[in-house]
């Protein structure tokens, strides 16, 4: 987030304290509120492949800094547009650093040892 307040000029904060308050409430809401508008908006996320998530994080951002007014706030929607997109980028570039979006599902099928009664398919995750 501190990238996106360094580089639009919508988006403004008092002290260092106040921009990690609202980096915490921005990622409470994008695990406990971003899946639920994603369901509720998934025709909307399907006509528009997905371009629709960015107008998702920019009501989220906008959202927050409407509940921090006084110590963080976003100017207008499209302040929280960019600095949405800006927050997904750098996001995506640290992801990719330390290789925490490298997550895959393995699914084998191993043959019985002789003798045994059952088994079924091995999930490594």
């Amino acid at each position: 987030m501190l990238v996106a307040v360094y580089v639009i000029k919508g988006i403004h904060y008092d002290k260092p304290l106040d921009l990690l308050i609202a980096s915490l409430l921005l990622g409470i809401l994008d695990a406990v509120l971003r899946p639920v508008l994603m369901f509720l908006a998934l025709p909307l996320l399907i006509f528009t492949l997905g371009l629709f998530t960015l107008v998702i994080n920019a009501l989220l951002l906008y959202f927050v800094g409407y509940v921090l007014r006084p110590h963080f706030y976003v100017d207008d929607f499209w302040s929280a547009f960019w600095g949405a997109l800006i927050i997904s980028i750098v996001g995506i570039i640290l992801n990719s650093l330390t290789g925490t979006g490298r997550s895959r599902v393995k699914i084998e099928r191993r043959r019985r040892p002789p003798g045994s009664d059952g088994g079924g398919p091995v999930i490594d995750v």
